[in-house]
């Protein structure tokens, strides 16, 4: 009788595994139809979103992106069942933008209107990579020519509210596409050298994906590109 016990415990087990994957399929089928997921609507606020950012981007010549509504689920799945989602190339071409702040900025720094000293920073680096600040501080002491002492550049992940104040989005769907203040942004080299040259990103909605060809993000965008992140 133990051994019948345990042999239903393994069957209910693999017929929980083939109910999760029978339902992320359905996920990705709709997706596919451009349906919303069957447990969430899409709101006028995250059309007027998609509408937005598309607008901006065809003004500025990029027609090359897609933008892809993702089940409220998206960020309790592994990586590979989201790229699978977004029909992404390879889980190293998902990446996420952090706002980060210079904690030890000058008194006299307080906003972004100085690109090369500024008080907030945009990193845009893969969820397969580690940030490393300690890098993106090096490379700010040396692009202000070694005029300002290294300890006066603390980079550290802004309060929510701070990023959402200064971009206009919250955590999960902060894009560098429209931002609410013209803050700098710096994108980590590893993203450019990805084949092929096409990564998605947060789209302005928690439950939006943007991918957009590298070359074209560059262009637009005008990133600082940093060596910024290991493995």
């Amino acid at each position: 009788m133990e051994g019948g016990g345990e042999a239903v415990a393994v069957a209910v087990a693999e017929l929980e595994r083939i109910q999760t994957q029978i339902l992320r399929r359905i996920s990705e089928l709709e997706l596919s139809l451009h349906l919303p997921p069957s447990a969430a609507t899409i709101s006028d606020a995250e059309s007027d979103t998609e509408a937005r950012l598309s607008s901006i981007l065809r003004n500025h010549g990029i027609n090359d992106f897609a933008l892809k509504n993702v089940p409220s689920d998206y960020y309790d799945w592994p990586l590979e069942d989201r790229r699978r989602a977004l029909g992404a190339a390879s889980v190293d071409h998902l990446c996420k933008s952090i706002v980060l702040v210079n904690t030890q900025a000058q008194s006299n720094v307080t906003d972004c209107s100085d690109h090369n000293n500024s008080k907030y920073y945009v990193v845009v680096v893969q969820y397969t990579a580690r940030f490393n600040a300690e890098t993106v501080k090096n490379f700010l002491y040396s692009l202000n020519d070694g005029k300002i002492a290294k300890k006066k550049f603390n980079l550290r992940l802004a309060p929510e509210e701070t990023s959402i104040k200064l971009t206009g989005y919250e955590h999960n769907a902060v894009t560098c596409i429209g931002m609410k203040t013209d803050i700098p942004v710096i994108l980590d080299e590893a993203i450019v050298k990805l084949n092929p040259n096409f990564f998605w990103l947060g789209g302005g909605e928690v439950d939006l994906k943007l991918g957009i060809r590298t070359s074209d993000f560059i262009n637009f965008v005008k990133p600082f590109i940093v060596s910024c992140s290991g493995t």
